[in-house]
């Protein structure tokens, strides 16, 4: 018998016309539309940390972590080895890793810990460049990262309940211990509202809540009976919940240890087998006279954690642009270096437009993402000010969440079979696309929110269409339409019947109008053309040949 002899010399398979491995990316130098972005929208303080972060996260190692912390998915330990309640959750070292990077860098405070520093303009704008940067490596972590950053306003506004959580929400220590949070050196927050009867209907909550003692309402101790159906992230050190006391639907905070140093009463039941997201634990839980905090007034529980929710949807904007950008970058990098035809891809007609037009998109998604954030920075200075965050986290949440499940398919359609395999990223930011239109609010969800907004506040309205109209004169059409909208929103008629439509015609006008005021012409102008025009469809390949490919391939990904 001829003994076999393994080999990578077979002459069968001499490896060409194969795109080489895209190695360490630098996240910040190759992205000059966020560098400018970043600085119009008044971050540019925060260059130097940005440039960092975006070579920290950028290098292969980082990406390998991220692969590693999603195949080992998180473990259940709900016992210890003597039968103890823990209710623990076991990562991969990975994923520890990751978590660090994220809160060493500012990922959940940069907003909050901002203006401390000196910095009074851009601390959302700066933050969200982090989420931005961070996401296009791994999104799992953002989870904890989001409540953490979007838990500090429902603190603030109420004081004595975040004396001693907010000083550790703020550190910039990971600190993954399961001890009491007075003992670390930093601390996580998450929120779980979900159950199984309700869904986003949280007024269909049937978790109770009763006086623990002779105190009831805002700052009064309470526990809590009910089950939870999403709760991610459930190492968290504490959670913003709803339950109802005899007066209504109520804000609670709840810690994983009591304030006598002995475990609460949560309950991890299982963990969820989720599409993606998989190095994020969720979990179900069941609360069984569990310690909590009542946070803001008995019966304004939905508004108290608004707050919360709507700094999250922020971040599923900012998320969804960014797994946009990266599906762009792999791409592209094929399209690079795969020839076909005797041509590279990069350089066949068809493949440029459909390149073209995904970078246009994802430009756009990250435009709307940053001007939602400055919105949010500026939205204590007046009421139309405010009034734009709250509409404009909601408009980005939608489109941008609705937009990034397309976006990358078709960018993995580019790499063909090589993108359709785990060893590729292309799956990976497949599964995380659709997450984001879910969290936080469904679609339907978002777009009667966006209604609501404008019919319960005169403000949203002309706010958001001051944005627009800024932009009036500097395209034919983006004017005309700007014009049907404006007629569109007048008509009360079925109004809730075409809320995804109004929604959606918002969104596309505000990407118009920053890119008209603020991007190159060329992308201005193709985008115009394409998602104004009276033959659009929403998929990707459809720029008129008249557009300047060379411009804005060039400009998307630096070589």
């Amino acid at each position: 018998m001829i003994p076999f002899k393994p080999t990578t010399d077979l002459p069968t398979h001499e490896v060409v016309n194969m795109p080489p491995l895209i190695g360490d990316q630098d996240l910040w130098a190759n992205d000059s539309a966020l560098q400018t972005a970043v600085a119009r929208e008044g971050a540019g303080w925060a260059s130097d940390h940005l440039s960092a972060f975006g070579c920290e996260v950028g290098v292969d190692e980082t990406f390998r972590k991220a692969d590693q912390a999603n195949r080992h998915a998180p473990e259940l330990r709900a016992f210890d080895q003597h039968g103890r309640r823990i209710n623990q959750i076991e990562y991969h070292p990975a994923y520890h890793d990751l978590m660090d990077m994220a809160v060493r860098n500012g990922v959940p405070n940069l907003a909050w810990n901002a203006r401390e520093k000196g910095h009074h303009t851009g601390g959302h704008v700066a933050n969200m460049a982090l989420v931005y940067l961070f996401s296009q490596a791994e999104s799992g972590v953002l989870c904890p990262m989001s409540m953490s950053y979007s838990v500090i306003p429902a603190l603030r506004n109420n004081p004595g309940a975040g004396d001693g959580w907010i000083p550790r929400l703020l550190s910039t220590n990971y600190d993954a211990r399961d001890i009491p949070v007075e003992e670390k050196r930093g601390a996580l927050i998450g929120m779980f509202m979900t159950e199984k009867q309700g869904g986003s209907d949280v007024r269909a909550n049937s978790t109770q809540a009763r006086a623990a003692g002779k105190e009831s309402g805002e700052g009064a101790e309470y526990l809590l009976t009910g089950h939870k159906f999403f709760c991610s992230a459930p190492m968290s050190d504490a959670f913003l919940t709803l339950a109802y006391t005899e007066n209504g639907l109520s804000c609670f905070l709840m810690p994983r240890w009591n304030p006598d140093g002995t475990r609460n009463n949560l309950f991890i039941q299982r963990l969820k087998d989720k599409l993606g997201n998989r190095s994020n634990a969720s979990s179900e839980i069941e609360l069984l006279n569990a310690w909590g905090l009542m946070i803001g007034p008995e019966g304004r529980g939905v508004r108290t954690i608004m707050d919360m929710v709507t700094g999250n949807r922020l971040y599923c904007a900012v998320n969804s642009a960014a797994l946009m950008r990266q599906a762009l970058v792999q791409a592209i990098h094929h399209a690079r270096h795969r020839f076909a035809f005797q041509k590279r891809l990069i350089q066949q007609p068809l493949m440029r437009n459909v390149l073209a037009d995904l970078a246009i998109e994802s430009e756009a998604a990250m435009m709307l993402a940053l001007r939602s954030a400055r919105a949010m920075d500026e939205a204590g200075e007046t009421q139309e000010k405010a009034a734009l965050a709250r509409i404009g986290t909601a408009i980005g949440k939608y489109w941008n969440c609705k937009r990034a499940p397309m976006v990358t398919a078709e960018a993995l359609e580019c790499l063909g079979g090589l993108g359709y395999i785990e060893e590729s990223l292309m799956p990976r930011l497949y599964r995380e696309a659709p997450l984001n239109s879910i969290w936080e609010g469904s679609g339907n969800v978002i777009c009667l929110d966006v209604l609501r907004a404008m019919q319960r506040e005169s403000a949203t309205t002309s706010a958001l269409l001051a944005e627009l109209e800024a932009a009036r004169g500097l395209h034919a059409l983006f004017d005309a339409g700007l014009d049907e909208f404006k007629a569109e929103i007048e008509d009360q008629d079925s109004l809730e019947m075409r809320a995804r439509r109004v929604t959606e015609r918002m969104a596309i006008l505000w990407q118009a109008a920053l890119l008209l005021r603020h991007a190159r012409t060329e992308a201005a102008e193709a985008f115009c053309r394409s998602r104004l025009g009276g033959r659009w469809m929403g998929s990707f390949g459809m720029l008129p040949p008249s557009v300047d490919f060379d411009a804005i391939l060039d400009r998307a990904v630096a070589h």
